[in-house]
């Protein structure tokens, strides 16, 4: 029977990972390409990430010979200018990358902020990608003349894949010039930019079919030439549908390195709410739906930090009981404490601060510390100030519409168990962990295998491929308990931001 695919494109590697008609997961593969970050600029070979791709795709189809159908999903933002055979002619700027600043406050300027945002459902930020295509112009007018068309991740492999131009409506919105009400490029901003419409692909709904592999493409990974290729979405729409989410009683815990809120909206959410928050409105899979992004740049990164910097003996210890060293500390910390609050505020910002703030300057704190802290205990409030931030964020969501009242947690950090009932409680909502780690993949299969016949719809596709692990529910006495801690962590962030700088 044949076989589904979904392709990942992130921003350190990519990833192909394969499934049966049945959506059991089958094998993966995965390649890494290097990221260059200088001072001036934080750049990626885009053609490295080509030879990723056809490396990843061979490898599956080695050993999978009758794959019907692969999705594309990627991150967001980047984008490169090519020649007409989709060459690069740059290197490729990463969102991280600082240039583009100026040009954002020109289209900031020229539009209104809010106006900007009420188009194309982002508040200006020198991140997206037509500051940086603007920039590329005034900086490069070589390149950008001598440019056919400009693409971002997903569809630049879906060109050299089928020869089609065609990029999805979520990935699309990370340019900052595509409109969220009318789902198509915003003219005028491309106009104000200086940057010509036609180079960018035509925008499609998430999970549109662009074609069959062309020859050349089959010939370099052993595919069949009538595998079908599909363009999937932005990675965190990817990761809602593969969390199962399609309505808005129901939101994403994406517990990874970045931490992400979800929310899904059956109308376009309040402007003004989404403004002030820094809330990303993106359109969802299903026509009609919203869904926003709420993350902390340090989720399960701010988690692993702790147990790379601060517990090398317990590391040891760990491991000389056979036992991960997650699981160790929070047993530790349960032997003394129980499941009693920490009393510590931990400001997660160890990489700035993500939504509500959008604050790159914003550095972490810890306070509360004595001469009896140990690193279990910094362990648990690292994960409590997690958890505070999310609370913090859900909070700054009110008024925008979100209904939810509960979530389904995926990634790495859905395996906590202590986490999961720490969030339950926090929240003070109902938390499902699901089995699937990689949930952008799996809802990337799911598009996928809806497109090629093998599922009748989404739902169908999450009866197969969306497993629920575990509910945990909220617990009164204890929410209580956190809710006078969180009334100090509110406080934190404005008290000794101040000091940062």
């Amino acid at each position: 029977m044949a076989k589904i695919a979904g392709l990942d494109i992130g921003t350190t590697g990519c990833k192909c990972t394969v499934f049966d008609e049945k959506g059991t997961y089958l094998g993966k593969a995965y390649r890494d390409y290097p990221v260059r970050r200088e001072v001036s600029g934080h750049e990626v070979d885009v053609s490295a990430i080509m030879d990723g791709v056809y490396a990843v795709l061979a490898e599956m189809a080695g050993q999978y010979h009758d794959i019907a159908g692969i999705g594309v999903t990627s991150f967001g933002e980047t984008f490169v200018m090519t020649d007409e055979a989709g060459e690069p002619l740059h290197a490729a700027m990463l969102y991280t990358d600082p240039r583009g600043a100026e040009e954002c406050r020109y289209l900031a300027d020229r539009f209104g902020e809010k106006q900007i945002t009420k188009v194309t459902g982002l508040r200006p930020h020198e991140m997206y990608s037509i500051s940086k295509m603007m920039w590329m112009k005034r900086h490069c007018p070589d390149v950008y003349e001598s440019a056919a068309y400009i693409f971002l991740m997903e569809d630049f492999v879906i060109f050299h894949l089928t020869g089609k131009r065609q990029i999805d409506f979520s990935l699309a919105t990370r340019t900052m010039a595509f409109d969220i009400n009318t789902l198509d490029w915003n003219r005028k901003i491309f106009e104000a930019a200086g940057i010509a419409v036609e180079k960018m692909s035509r925008t499609v709904p998430a999970g549109t079919v662009a074609g069959v592999i062309r020859k050349e493409a089959a010939g370099k990974t052993g595919l069949p030439e009538d595998t079908m290729i599909v363009s999937v979405s932005h990675d965190q729409i990817a990761a809602a549908v593969g969390a199962g989410v399609f309505d808005s009683q129901t939101a994403v815990d994406g517990a990874g390195t970045v931490e992400c809120v979800t929310p899904i909206f059956d109308a376009i959410p309040d402007i003004e709410t989404m403004y002030r928050g820094y809330f990303s409105i993106v359109p969802y899979v299903i026509p009609g739906k919203y869904a926003a992004y709420a993350f902390s740049y340090t989720g399960g990164a701010l988690i692993q930090w702790c147990v790379d910097t601060l517990a090398g003996k317990e590391k040891e210890r760990a491991a000389q009981e056979g036992c991960s060293i997650n699981i160790w500390l929070e047993e530790s910390y349960a032997s003394r404490h129980g499941q009693e609050p920490t009393g510590m505020l931990v400001l997660p910002h160890f990489a700035g601060a993500a939504t509500p703030y959008m604050d790159t300057g914003s550095k972490g704190a810890m306070l509360g510390l004595t001469t009896a802290t140990v690193a279990d205990d910094i362990y648990r409030a690292c994960m409590e100030g997690v958890v505070y931030e999310m609370l913090l964020n859900v909070r700054a969501l009110d008024g925008s519409g979100a209904s939810f009242t509960r979530m389904c947690a995926t990634g790495g950090g859905a395996h906590s168990k202590e986490w999961m009932q720490m969030k339950a409680d926090v929240l003070d909502m109902p938390v499902t962990a699901l089995s699937t780690v990689d949930a952008g993949t799996v809802g990337s299969a799911m598009l996928t295998g809806v497109a090629v016949g093998v599922f009748a719809d989404l739902p169908d596709a999450a009866s197969h491929m969306v497993e629920e692990k575990e509910t945990y529910y909220p617990r009164k006495e204890m929410h209580e308990k956190y809710m006078q801690i969180y009334e100090r962590y509110e406080k934190v962030y404005r008290a000794v931001r101040p000091l940062m700088d």
